[in-house]
């Protein structure tokens, strides 16, 4: 990422080589946009996984399903703080078994901080409407 991007391009970089790297099932991709300590609460019931580690494993078994749904984050907005290296992301998101078939959608939230040169997701909210 160059320097001469805005936090709001970077971060949607960011979110599309996210969404990459679970449509193509790459653990070591996922866990480098997460913060160590990273959160995540889930859409339908409101399963919490806290940590890098816990979020690698729960994408590690999801992976190894044959027809494994890819989910998709899809960013409306992000508004970024004007004094902390922080932003959030606000948008919809969707999933698809690699067969085609939707599984769910809804909205999600993720906080952003800037780390060293990138930024990472250190929290998420997904919401199931669908």
């Amino acid at each position: 990422m160059g320097n001469m991007e805005s936090p709001g391009l970077a971060i949607r970089l960011r979110r599309a080589a996210f969404n990459r790297a679970i449509a193509d099932a790459d653990l070591a991709a996922i866990g480098q946009f997460l913060t160590i300590n990273a959160v995540l609460v889930a859409g339908t019931d409101s399963a919490l996984l806290s940590g890098r580690k816990a979020q690698v494993q729960t994408w590690k078994r999801e992976f190894a399903s044959s027809d494994r749904t890819i989910y998709s984050r899809i960013p409306d907005r992000i508004e970024v703080s004007a004094i902390a290296p922080i932003a959030l992301e606000h948008g919809k998101w969707h999933g698809t078994t690699l067969s085609g078939i939707d599984q769910a959608s809804g909205i999600y939230t993720a906080k952003w901080r800037k780390v060293g040169a990138e930024w990472m997701i250190e929290a998420e909210i997904y919401l199931t409407l669908a």
